[in-house]
Parts: C-alpha cells; sequence; structure tokens
C-alpha cells in the first residue's frame, strides 16, 4: 500500500467565508462543500487540494504545518494577496533564499517565496 499528499487542510471558523479568499488567491474554485463545514477547494489543472475545515475553537499560536507559495514574482504577489484579504507579517532571508510571512483573513499563517522549492 502507498499514500501520497492529497490535500492540505486549513481549521477555521468559517469555511465559506475563507474560501473567498483562498480561491481568489489560488485560482481555484470549491469543488465539493460538505454543509458548510468542510469544503474542497480544487485546482483546475489538478494536483494538491486545500480543505477548510470548521473547528469551535480559535487560532492559538504559532501555526505547526504552514502553505509555502512560490512565486517569480515575490513583491507583485505579495501585494495582490493583501488586496485580497491577507495581512503581511514579516519578511526573511538565508543566503540564497527569501519569503514573505502572510496571514489570511482568520490569521493562518502562510508564505511567499521568490521560487517554488524542490
Amino acid at each position: 500500500m502507498t499514500v501520497r499528499m492529497a490535500m492540505v487542510t486549513i481549521d477555521c471558523a468559517d469555511p465559506r467565508r475563507l474560501a473567498e479568499f483562498w480561491t481568489a488567491a489560488l485560482g481555484t474554485t470549491v469543488a465539493q462543500d460538505f454543509g458548510g463545514e468542510f469544503l474542497f477547494l480544487a485546482p483546475p489543472e489538478g494536483g494538491l487540494s486545500l480543505g477548510l475545515q470548521r473547528v469551535p475553537e480559535p487560532r492559538a499560536g504559532k501555526n505547526r504545518v504552514h502553505i509555502d507559495l512560490g512565486s517569480e514574482d515575490r513583491e507583485q504577489e505579495v501585494k495582490r494577496l493583501v488586496g485580497l484579504g491577507a495581512t503581511e507579517l514579516g519578511e526573511h532571508e538565508v543566503p540564497g533564499f527569501a519569503w514573505t510571512v502572510l496571514a489570511d483573513p482568520e490569521g493562518n499563517e502562510f508564505c511567499v517565496s521568490g521560487s517554488r522549492h524542490e
């Protein structure tokens, strides 16, 4: 038996509201909506899906897992995401690699780097 990465899921208070941000940010669509409790967001070209799952408790502390997005123009992409409702939290750099940390409208952190991780 073999397993594969199928989806990354974000816990949130309001999956439908948060889907508005993530579908615009990633160019995905809501492929399935399970009564507003769980939504599958599917990229049009296939690949890894994003799940949004309603949970009763608020987010507390730093995310232990987060999404890393890659872009050829990180600065422009960060501006676009902030325009959609993200909050810029900080810039980071190590020799040869730089990224921006953002938060989605519910405070879930994610990053945008200048190139895709290999």
